[in-house]
């Protein structure tokens, strides 16, 4: 929107209920809140405000890449996922815009599901053979397959979203924080929920997608102690289906809206559809990944139940190595895309989120930047 083992989270069952259904009326602490969520929870002290911060844009040097011929190598679902492979996509774009990229001189070329690992090495080998240079894969089940094209091709620069591959000198991470972002909208979630009961639906379960469900719940926790979680995700580890199965995202989350959540976070690639249209259809309310999903034309029938997004800014982790390479300067990338360089964060498009709960969010934010709060990348048993 992805290194494989699996670890589980029960919180459904070791959450307390009580304090939700005493503290339905409010607390002094929910001052701050967006006025529909508080109300639900009994809210946590706010964190301290954080200090106002300078920006820390670019350095605003006009770069050439008019030379360039990018290829992209997209996860299952591609361009129009309204989600993680959009977003690389949308890096792409800047890049055509910013750097002078001509048209003919990028190449995208998409993952079938579930599809055997010579089809993505094939590929890769096909846009390097093509003289694509460099070449982005977007997504860690190409990392298999760098491990074998890579070292075929060592004059390519290639990059590989959310993966590494040991030994490969042409090989870039662009790997993310996203336990940071997923932190961030938990206290969305806690804020914006009236039953203090929220939900979590991810694609595959497996270690990456785990970091958004471990941040979601101590994010969540942290604005509202007693709060309950629902999880679930839709395949196995193994199974990358669930990343592009909207009818079973829509399951999955009717059954968590009927179990009590009235917030549900996805982090299920274009499955994620399905979750919104049954927050939609159960009255609750939805907080989307990757992208800013209140604005993707491919979800807008479900625009007005969506009351933020995990921003994972693959669309700047792609233009910013597009751009170090027409710089030839590969080594100004930061080794993680976290808080601190912008490369996780929150959406505040459709206006839920006001200047109270902003505040509290940014607070949060601060202490994570200054290591005041560890937030986990592995879910708590």
């Amino acid at each position: 929107m992805r290194g494989i083992a699996v670890a589980a989270i029960a919180l459904t069952s070791v959450m307390s209920m009580a304090a939700c259904a005493k503290d339905s009326g409010g607390t002094s602490n929910n001052a701050g809140s967006s006025g529909t969520a508080a109300s639900g929870c009994k809210l946590a002290d706010k964190p301290p405000a954080a200090a106002a911060s300078s920006s820390t844009a670019g350095d605003g040097t006009k770069v050439d890449g008019s030379a360039l011929k990018v290829g992209l190598a997209y996860d299952i679902g591609g361009r129009g996922d309204a989600s993680f492979n959009d977003s690389a996509a949308a890096g792409l774009d800047k890049a055509k815009t910013d750097l002078g990229l001509k048209a003919d001189a990028v190449k995208e070329l998409t993952a079938a599901p579930n599809e055997a690992e010579d089809a993505k090495q094939t590929r890769l080998r096909q846009l390097a053979t093509e003289g694509y240079n460099p070449i982005v894969a977007v997504g860690f089940a190409y990392a298999e397959s760098l491990k074998v094209v890579a070292p075929q091709f060592p004059d390519v620069k290639f990059a590989i979203v959310d993966g590494a591959v040991d030994g490969a000198t042409n090989v870039t991470p662009l790997v993310f924080a996203e336990e940071q972002g997923s932190f961030l909208v938990g206290v969305i979630a806690a804020y914006q929920s009236k039953a203090c009961h929220v939900g979590f639906v991810g694609g595959v379960d497996i270690p990456l997608i785990q970091k958004f469900e471990a941040g979601y719940a101590q994010g969540a926790k942290a604005a509202a102690p007693d709060i309950k979680l629902e999880k679930k995700y839709l395949t196995p580890a193994g199974d990358f289906t669930g990343f592009q199965d909207p009818a079973k995202g829509q399951v999955v989350g009717q059954g968590q809206v009927e179990a009590g959540a009235d917030v549900l976070y996805q982090a299920a690639g274009a499955s994620g559809k399905g979750v919104f249209a049954a927050a939609k259809a159960g009255n609750a309310k939805a907080i989307g990944v990757d992208s800013d999903q209140y604005n993707q034309p491919t979800v807008a029938e479900s625009k007005d139940v969506i009351v933020s997004s995990m921003l994972k800014r693959v669309d700047v982790a792609v233009f910013d190595f597009v751009k170090a390479v027409a710089k030839n300067d590969l080594a100004s990338l930061p080794k993680v895309f976290d808080l601190k360089v912008d490369g996780v964060g929150y959406a505040t498009s459709g206006g839920k989120i006001d200047a109270d709960l902003a505040a509290v969010l940014e607070g949060y934010k601060a202490q994570i930047i200054a290591g005041k709060i560890t937030v986990s990348d592995k879910p708590s048993s």
